[in-house]
């Protein structure tokens, strides 16, 4: 696996006349007519408060130069306590008059995070049939993109709560993720089988919570309602990690942990791209070859060759650039 890290000055090299707001790190594999880009964002929902709307902002800029097709998100789309139903005012006051760019009007496939189990779930399911751009069929599901070089991407968008143990130490009643247990490993069998029949180019597993994230120093608290810091999810580890390494799973995108992060283990690259708004108060470095406490997002271009993903801050600055080669 090979990367690629791209200067400041770099990107403005590559891009030429544009401004340093809209400047952007990529080079010609986002140029070529062959690719399909997208971007993913996770743990958002402040009211634009957090620099929520400078992301928004950046996102926007993003997705126009580079023709996004869609966004991924990857959870906790609401904070504190989700939303309370399909009319919940968050939908506007955290999505909609937040994302309201033009180019940012397009599909918009959602994970479910552990925070939106603190309120009403199944509303952020139904506000599918409210909304013309927010996809969330059901808890877990998956769709295909087909870039311009005819090379094939499916997306497999699972539901990593009612994984997490901890979560069902209180009843599960502030997570509320209790009627879903049962549902484990009816999911975790699903996906393995659509990974194993998938004939895509590349697979890509998006979920909320980290497999693997870079640990703590020593003596720095944990933080959050599970204390995740501590270099990823033992719970995944176990039972999710296992099926996508059979799989050849090329890239797994997760929030959760508030920062942006890389992280390879075996056959899979591990991005969080949790920083949509508020940020943590450390980054984890040991076990991950980039962390960044910026808040922000992630862009990325596949074609039949190479996927990219380019970590870019509020302010519209590249941060990193991961280039991952076709599995074999």
């Amino acid at each position: 696996m090979s990367f690629s890290r791209l200067t400041r000055r770099s990107a403005l090299q590559g891009f030429g006349s544009l401004g340093l707001a809209t400047a952007l790190p990529f080079s010609r594999v986002w140029a070529d007519g062959a690719s399909l880009s997208f971007l993913a964002v996770g743990d958002w929902g402040r009211g634009g408060d957090f620099h929520q709307r400078d992301v928004a902002i950046r996102m926007g800029e993003t997705a126009r130069a580079l023709n996004s097709r869609f966004v991924i998100s990857v959870g906790d789309n609401f904070y504190e306590d989700g939303v309370a139903s399909v009319d919940d005012p968050a939908w506007t006051n955290s999505f909609e008059a937040v994302y309201d760019a033009p180019s940012l009007q397009i599909p918009w496939h959602v994970a479910l995070g552990n925070h939106d189990y603190h309120g009403n779930s199944q509303a952020q399911l139904d506000y599918s049939a409210k909304s013309s751009r927010w996809r969330l069929p059901t808890r877990w599901y998956n769709f295909e993109e087909r870039a311009p070089d005819g090379s094939l991407t499916e997306f497999f968008v699972v539901d990593t709560s009612p994984m997490v143990s901890i979560y069902y130490e209180d009843g599960a009643v502030k997570v509320k993720v209790g009627d879903q247990k049962q549902n484990v490993p009816v999911q975790l069998a699903w996906l393995d089988a659509k990974l194993a029949a998938s004939r895509a180019d590349w697979k890509i597993v998006v979920g909320h919570h980290p497999i693997y994230s870079g640990k703590l120093p020593k003596g720095v608290p944990a933080h959050g309602e599970d204390g995740n810091r501590t270099g990823g999810s033992p719970d995944l580890i176990a039972r999710l990690d296992p099926i996508l390494q059979r799989h050849g799973v090329a890239l797994y995108l997760n929030g959760h942990d508030h920062d942006l992060q890389h992280a390879l283990r075996g056959a899979t690259h591990y991005v969080c791209t949790g920083a949509g708004s508020k940020t943590a108060p450390q980054c984890g470095m040991a076990g991950s070859d980039f962390c960044s406490l910026q808040s922000g997002f992630v862009a990325c271009a596949v074609n039949r060759q190479l996927l990219r993903v380019a970590y870019r801050d509020y302010t519209g600055a590249e941060l990193y650039v991961a280039d991952i080669p076709r599995p074999a």
